[in-house]
């Protein structure tokens, strides 16, 4: 981010006359002139894609582009990274997004902070007043805001006082009661309240609907990590109830510890805009996107009948699972359910030898429950002792919509032969195909002149709409 200097050149009246006040050559004027009479959109094209520094230097160019520089499509997104390590912490970003806010918030329609989680509680201090600066000066100079993010928080380390949760949280909930009027989509993603803290501003943002409703609803929401990992909050029922009263969410993004027969329940039975039950206005909901990780409680049962239910209440739900280190088979059999309309799944499972157990069930048991569904598929793998190439070529084989399919783990270069011939011969959608074959040898010179050999026998054969993409890597 650039310092605000750069924003004083938008007001700086004396060097741009400066600037000006020598005459250039003929020619230069001539191409100047080119410059100045290009259309008002053709410049804002242009500057979109210029720094903070550039533009201020643009603005000095001539008054036609200072005052195209002006126009507010050229500062309605904005993006900001906070650093919560002592060694990056740098005082002027801080002032900079605030100053930013308070001479250009009136045009900001979408904000994105992205923190790094700060590891000390001075930082963590700083890190609350820059935030809370930030919110505040939103609603001081009334922000027409419809997109706000703010990532990776974390307020549940220590270095996070209990006071300023309360602070961060209090501000947000201002934002909401004082600021904003036009917000449609809210992604906290990792901001790790506990229960109260988590449930207050979630009330809090029921009533800024219902506040402002019928004319703006909450049609994104993504709360993945929103709560302490340690939380069970599928066993709040205050949850489902704030959920069922949310009209117009038609993206929902959770963590997999939400997750009830109540909540899902819940979905289905919300209301459309107006009152009316789902319809052709688009309060319908879309996506659901849930991240399962090993630290977060995942271990209860959702029937297949609550899946199957919201599926047929949201026929054009598309469900989206990330699904981080739970290498357990009994628990991973509770989450992977028939019923659920599973668009895409990510997985990652590292898992050392000793470990007994076994990914094959996943592949041969588990997902083959989505093959009429499933589009994107994505694992990563520690299988170092233990083959999956079977079970794997044979799940995209009855898999009928995949489009999409990422494989990092140990497989045998002929597999990827095998792949490219069930593509080729049957998977003609899946256009997609990224490969990363992991070895452990020192022999992975050899392992690339392998494949090279043998994709060489596919290059004239392989469709121009397939993106293929195959390497062999050290597994560290």
């Amino acid at each position: 981010m650039e310092n605000q200097e750069d924003h004083c050149a938008l007001t700086d009246e004396d060097s741009e006359e400066e600037a000006f006040s020598d005459e250039g050559s003929t020619s230069g004027s001539e191409k100047m002139s080119c410059w100045q009479s290009l259309p008002d959109v053709c410049l804002q094209h242009v500057f979109r894609f210029l720094p903070d520094g550039a533009r201020g230097k643009a603005s000095l160019v001539c008054r036609h582009w200072r005052s195209v520089m002006r126009s507010p499509c050229l500062w309605r997104v904005r993006f900001f990274h906070f650093s919560g390590r002592l060694s990056k912490y740098k005082p002027s970003d801080y002032c900079s997004a605030v100053g930013y806010v308070s001479s250009l918030g009136a045009y900001l329609e979408k904000l994105e902070v992205v923190v790094c989680p700060p590891r000390t509680s001075a930082v963590a201090q700083r890190l609350k007043e820059a935030i809370c600066g930030l919110l505040n000066e939103l609603v001081r100079v009334n922000a027409p805001l419809r997109s706000l993010s703010l990532v990776r928080l974390e307020m549940d380390r220590s270095s996070w006082a209990s006071v300023h949760r309360n602070t961060v949280v209090d501000s947000l909930i201002y934002l909401l009661e004082s600021g904003a009027s036009k917000l449609n989509n809210v992604t906290l993603n990792g901001m790790r309240n506990d229960m109260q803290q988590g449930l207050k501003f979630l009330s809090a943002l029921l009533q800024y609907q219902k506040k402002l409703s019928p004319h703006y609803y909450i049609s994104s929401m993504d709360l993945r990590g929103f709560f302490w990992t340690t939380e069970p909050v599928h066993l709040n029922p205050s949850m489902p109830h704030i959920l069922q009263q949310l009209q117009g969410l038609t993206s929902l993004g959770l963590s997999y510890s939400c997750v009830s027969n109540e909540l899902l329940m819940a979905l289905q039975q919300r209301r459309g805009r107006g009152g009316r039950n789902f319809g052709s206005d688009g309060s319908i909901l879309q996506t659901f996107s849930l991240h399962c990780t090993r630290n977060e409680p995942h271990q209860q049962l959702v029937h297949s009948l609550s899946w199957a239910s919201l599926a047929s209440s949201c026929p054009d739900l598309r469900v989206k699972l990330t699904v981080e280190q739970v290498i357990n088979t009994e628990w991973l059999a509770r989450i992977l359910v028939p019923g659920i309309p599973l668009r895409e799944y990510n997985m990652t499972a590292f898992y050392s030898p000793d470990e007994n157990w076994s990914f094959k069930p996943v592949l041969s048991d588990m997902l083959p429950l989505y093959r009429r569904s499933l589009q994107y598929l994505t694992l990563d793998l520690s299988n170092c002792r233990e083959s999956v190439d079977d079970e794997l070529l044979e799940l995209v084989d009855v898999c009928e919509h995949l489009v999409d399919l990422r494989i990092w783990a140990f497989i045998d270069i002929f597999t990827v032969g095998r792949l490219l011939h069930i593509r080729l011969k049957k998977r003609v959608l899946l256009n997609k195909i990224k490969l990363r074959i992991y070895s452990m040898g020192d022999n992975l010179e050899e392992l690339e002149d392998q494949l090279e050999e043998m994709l060489s026998s596919y290059l004239d054969h392989l469709p121009p709409e397939l993106q293929f993409f195959a390497s062999v890597c050290p597994f560290i």
